[in-house]
């Protein structure tokens, strides 16, 4: 009894401790703004190129693709805030560019764009740039993100259990340290991989030293060697006395849950003092849960009376342990989903109903053999026993199923990033040689927007304009174009309200000037609307 005690005084202090020294970082980064605007017509070369995002990031490759397809790197790059500033070559032609890029988000995660202008006029055949996904390497880094879950729950857990709740034969063992071997090498390989994520290489270059230094440089790196470091204390629990193994295993829970709390989408979201905390508890509760099941199941199958004492424990802890995961997991549920509709709409939100569907098949099975079976396994009855063997299995199967899904977010952004993206305004720039314009819609996406339209000569002179006409044709020719007069403002800024887009897509632009005593002038571009 006053072990337990002392085991729950030291978890609320560690993760006392883990909540106040959380640094602070921000949401999933997204791109805002940009230099010229995506689509932009230039009359010509950019005086400069830039990119706005609505964190900071950390630039990892900026190049710029010309009209005739040749690629040039794009080394001058000055962060400045959330911006970065790109010295633009000198020697750009007529025609279209690309502007690519792929940068670092707080959350650790790499993210790439493009932003396509012309000078002059568009390219009869614009260049092109690859974009297909490396599914080797894909498969590369799930594959590494479940070794290391495995030995961040089924290792790490597996021995807090034999510790902790009491197995001096050690049953199992050759799964916890299979799991722990697993999580150790999967872990530190995930350096490597997330290096070649970020810089857009194959995985057989991971032999290169310049991609292990990329992956170092994100906060996935704090991840990898806590989360090693503590597996790598879960090894040595097992041969150390019993006093020692208690201190190392309970680190080495704490640190689980430190591991994940320090990169990722739901630690990097805010408010990072309740975000930070949950993803903490969430995780030493699921290693306490998933690492008991191996453990527990191997006694059971044995038969011992050890293996009864064993599941007591188990069951009278498991409780308390079930409501800090189910209390983690809405709050860590309902600040990522943002909105009901995410579930449906978002891969995000589908990844995240398949795993509540596991989980409640999961808690199916516990409640199963917490009401039903322990009564009887307890009393000594050969039959329960059995059947609770198989069915902690197949919790250890569902587990197993669960943590292959919440590997996939790695791929995918969570609705709340995606909201903050898709309202942030998107802006289109045109330039000929009558007029120019700045035309810009918030929010960007689909749905009710408002516009603001700025006009000028040329030569950057002022413009009276008598009225202004804005239409915009949709993607899909089954849905009427908008078209829809500005009002000028006192500001001299041309202004609608309000407007309808019923879906996302590249829109086309077309606005109507009309200016007292000259001919129409008609400017025409597309534009980019979020969903």
């Amino acid at each position: 009894m006053q072990a337990a005690r002392e085991l729950w005084l030291t978890l609320l202090l560690v993760l006392a401790m883990c909540v106040g020294a959380s640094d602070p970082a921000r949401a999933h980064a997204a791109l805002i703004a940009s230099i010229p605007e995506e689509g932009a017509v230039l009359s010509g070369p950019p005086a400069k190129l830039s990119l706005s995002f609505n964190e900071n990031v950390s630039p990892l490759v900026v190049a710029l693709i010309r009209p005739d397809g040749t690629r040039s790197a794009l080394d001058q790059v000055i962060v400045r805030e959330r911006a970065l500033d790109i010295a633009a070559p000198g020697d750009l032609s007529a025609g279209t560019h690309i502007l690519s890029w792929r940068v670092v988000s707080a959350d650790g995660h790499p993210m790439a764009g493009t932003i396509v202008f012309s000078i002059g006029a568009p390219s009869a055949t614009p260049p092109s740039i690859e974009t297909a996904a490396d599914w080797t390497l894909r498969a590369a880094i799930l594959a590494a993100k479940i070794a290391l879950y495995l030995g961040l729950f089924i290792g790490i857990g597996g021995v807090f259990a034999w510790v902790w709740l009491g197995s001096a034969r050690r049953d199992g063992r050759p799964v916890v340290v299979a799991a722990l071997a697993l999580g150790i090498a999967g872990g530190l390989l995930s350096i490597g991989l997330q290096g070649l994520d970020a810089l857009g290489a194959p995985v057989h270059r991971i032999v290169e030293g310049a991609f292990w230094k990329a992956g170092a440089s994100t906060t996935l790196v704090h991840t990898a060697l806590v989360a090693a470091l503590s597996m790598a204390l879960s090894l040595i629990a097992l041969v150390v006395p019993t006093v020692m193994a208690r201190l190392l295993s309970i680190i080495a829970l704490m640190g689980a849950g430190l591991s994940l709390s320090l990169s990722g989408h739901a630690a990097a979201a805010e408010p990072q003092w309740l975000m930070r905390s949950m993803v903490f508890a969430h995780t030493t509760g699921v290693a306490y849960w998933v690492g008991a099941l191996v453990p527990l199941a191997a006694a059971l199958g044995s038969g011992t009376a050890e293996a009864q004492s064993m599941l007591g424990r188990f069951s009278r802890s498991i409780p308390w342990v079930l409501l800090v995961l189910v209390i983690g997991g809405i709050a860590l549920t309902v600040v990522q989903v943002d909105t009901p509709e995410a579930l449906i709409e978002t891969n995000y939100g589908w990844l995240l109903s398949i795993k509540l569907v596991l989980v409640a098949a999961l808690f199916g099975l516990a409640a199963v053999n917490r009401w039903r079976l322990t009564p009887a396994v307890e009393q000594g009855l050969l039959h329960p026993r059995l059947k609770m063997v198989r069915f902690v299995v197949l919790e250890v199967a569902c587990v197993a199923l669960i943590l292959a899904v919440v590997a996939g977010w790695r791929f995918t952004p969570p609705p709340r990033a995606l909201s903050i993206a898709a309202a942030q305004p998107v802006s289109v720039h045109i330039h000929t040689l009558p007029a120019m314009t700045e035309l810009t819609l918030s929010p960007g996406r689909k749905g009710r927007t408002s516009a603001i339209i700025t006009i000028m000569t040329g030569e950057y002179g002022p413009l009276d304009a008598e009225a202004i006409t804005l239409t915009l044709s949709p993607p899909e020719t089954s849905i009427a174009a908008i078209q829809q007069a500005a009002l000028k403002r006192g500001d001299g800024t041309w202004r609608i309200e309000r407007m309808e887009l019923p879906i996302a897509g590249s829109w086309s632009v077309e606005l109507d000037i009309r200016v007292k005593g000259s001919a129409p002038i008609l400017l025409k571009s597309a534009l980019s609307i979020r969903p």
